[in-house]
């Protein structure tokens, strides 16, 4: 069996609010409270056939497109995130693997993969965190490995593992890779531990392994000597869309919460979703959750056709994810305020402060939030000076025409640098020219256009503020300032290019050409680009909330596409 979309998941798990569901809420924080490792929800997933999405189909899999890919696993992870490790922490080697392996190396992650089974990613050091270049794990020249690999993916369980070691002196290309099929590795030469408990994601598997004279096989190098850390740092891009599919799911269930309560919450007279203070909070949690995903939903639909420009996407939709859901799920807690703290005695009880844990760790899962800015800051300013002429109408309408098939995925076209001009930012002036001429005609969209017309002027003045950033006597944070800032901006402008390529659809549950929705998410985002309270946008935010309580009563997920709900498909039956 292998499910197809998420509606089909959706089916097949069942409500998630029903206590008795093993796959619902009540499960999951009792594994929580156990810290315990979603054994048998991955089991029944394995089962669907749901860990065969992100596989290559040449290896077995069922992969069509990273859009599909990311409903699949946010819808999953609304549950329970856990299972995003559980299921998908395999990605990143078997990328590597795409990139850089043998035909033999694949046909082995390929086997293990597709029985369920789980391959290791092993990069970090805990004395060095996100500083790669300073690991120490070493691979000698006669093929001895030593030394210890920290917060390693399911490194308790995975049958094989990807290392990066080192096999230089200094640099980018001191480090090569090898795969490793822990089912030969000789006893004593092999050491598997837990790692540190986290706050958040309680009981995935997340090991230390230790390497002490370990016989590297003959054939076990992967590539070329020199381009392990090149591959790892490449793969990661794909592996970001997956852990903004983490967060999304957590930001669904956050903003459903506080939904249900406000719905039905009276303050005298008003329901809290009424009441000025509580709506002012959840129009910007649902602002929020909606740039989210936005930012997600094109970046999924990008990777297919822009993948050279990822070295800066990646990172930049992972940040705006991230921050972006942060928020939403601390504005939800302040709707909910006692009940958001309460493990027993409500409905739900325990799972608002699992979401918060596990929001914190899924935003640092794959990078820090620093580490993140600065992987792509240093690219910021060639983006930036390339000029509109970069910019390719038809490569824009694939991403971001919803109804627009994909090209097939080339893991082989992601760069370490991207170069030229970012095709979103270089067309955002005659876009943002085009969605304002056409809302002019609508009164009521005239705070939706001059939003449009701000986004644009704010993006002219990137070049400035960086080369400002590069400047004598700049402040050390000034470039990693304007790559979070450009974050912000790249992410309303792919909102600009959504809206105007889909003006003929329901996005969000909206009326085609409605501008609302998009009026919302830009006043979002150009809030935090000024590093400004959101709040202070008042009014304009107000229609993603209207949007997100026709959603929830509709029994759709939160997505710019209808997606229908375990929970509704049961009232209908």
């Amino acid at each position: 069996m292998s499910v197809r979309d998420a509606e089909e998941l959706e089916a097949l798990l069942g409500d998630p609010a029903d206590d008795a569901n093993p796959y619902g809420f009540a499960a999951a924080v009792g594994r929580d409270e156990r810290d315990a490792f979603p054994a048998e929800f991955c089991a029944e997933l394995a089962r669907a056939g749901f860990h065969l999405n992100y596989l290559p189909k040449e290896w077995g899999g069922t992969f069509e497109a990273f859009d599909r890919s990311l409903t699949l696993v946010r819808s999953a992870a609304r549950r329970d995130v856990n299972i995003m490790p559980g299921t998908m922490f395999s990605i990143i080697a078997a990328t590597c693997l795409q990139l850089h392996g043998s035909v033999e190396q694949q046909q082995l992650a390929a086997e293990v993969l597709r029985g369920g089974g789980a391959v290791g990613f092993a990069l970090t050091e805990s004395a060095h965190g996100s500083d790669l270049l300073a690991n120490e794990v070493a691979l000698s020249a006669d093929g001895v490995l030593d030394g210890e690999k920290w917060m390693v993916g399911l490194g308790l369980r995975c049958e094989a593992v990807y290392v990066v070691a080192r096999t230089g002196a200094r640099g980018p290309g001191a480090f090569s890779a090898v795969l490793l099929d822990l089912r030969d590795v000789p006893a004593g030469q092999l050491e598997r531990l837990p790692a540190a408990a986290t706050n958040g994601m309680r009981g995935i598997d997340l090991a230390r392994l230790r390497f002490t004279g370990l016989r590297v096989p003959d054939g076990a190098r992967v590539g070329r000597e020199g381009e392990g850390l090149e591959a790892a740092v490449k793969a990661q891009q794909a592996v970001r869309l997956m852990s903004m599919a983490g967060s999304l799911g957590i930001a669904d269930s956050a903003v459903r919460i506080a939904l249900d309560f406000a719905a039905v919450r009276k303050v005298g007279r008003a329901v809290l979703a009424a009441s000025p203070w509580p709506r002012r909070e959840l129009s910007v949690a649902a602002a929020a959750l909606l740039a989210a995903d936005v930012s997600a939903l094109t970046a999924a639909r990008g990777v297919h056709v822009v993948p050279e420009a990822f070295s800066v996407w990646a990172p930049a939709a992972k940040h705006v994810v991230a921050e972006s859901c942060e928020e939403l799920v601390r504005r939800a807690g302040a709707v909910l305020a006692t009940r958001s703290v309460l493990r027993e005695g409500e409905g739900g009880a325990g799972l608002f402060q699992k979401l918060q844990r596990d929001t914190a760790v899924v935003r640092v899962i794959d990078a820090s939030t620093l580490a993140n800015l600065k992987s792509y800051a240093g690219q910021v300013p060639t983006l930036t000076e390339g000029g509109a002429a970069a910019a390719d109408p038809g490569a824009l309408s694939a991403v971001f025409a919803l109804d627009a098939a994909l090209p097939a995925y080339e893991p082989g076209r992601l760069d370490m640098f991207a170069r030229g001009a970012d095709p979103v930012l270089a067309a955002l002036p005659g876009a943002a020219a085009e969605v304002a001429a056409a809302l002019a005609a609508d009164a009521s969209a005239a705070p939706v256009a001059a939003l449009v017309e701000e986004l644009a002027g704010a993006v002219a003045g990137l070049g400035g503020l960086i080369r400002a950033a590069r400047g004598p006597g700049a402040d050390p944070n000034a470039l990693v300032d304007a790559a979070e800032r450009y974050a912000w901006l790249h992410a309303a402008g792919c909102a600009v290019h959504l809206w105007r390529a889909n003006r003929d659809r329901s996005l969000y549950g909206t009326e085609p050409g409605s501008a609302g929705w998009l009026g919302a998410v830009v006043g979002y985002l150009l809030a935090r680009a000024d590093g400004s309270d959101p709040r202070r946008r008042g009014a304009v935010l107000e229609p993603a909330l209207d949007a997100a309580l026709a959603m929830r009563e509709s029994g759709l997920l939160f997505t710019a596409l209808p997606v229908r709900l375990a929970s509704n498909r049961r009232e209908e039956s």
